[in-house]
């Protein structure tokens, strides 16, 4: 059976958890900062999960992941 070819980009945008879910960082960081507050800033540090209806999409996206 063939290898299936991974997107490039998705591979370098997301991580697997432990439990399986699909884990991405927060959009909205990279530029014009200061017109947003310390606190939004401050949480869009964090990462945080994709939605479950994306999941599969990504997993088809990144099949080795």
């Amino acid at each position: 059976m063939p290898k299936f070819k991974s997107n490039s980009g998705a591979k370098k945008r997301f991580k697997l958890t432990g439990s399986g879910r699909v884990k991405r960082k927060k959009a909205f960081t990279s530029h014009i900062l200061t017109k947003k507050t310390q606190k939004r800033k401050r949480n869009l540090r964090k990462s945080t999960l994709v939605h479950p209806s994306e999941e599969k999409n990504i997993k088809m996206l990144v099949p080795y992941l």
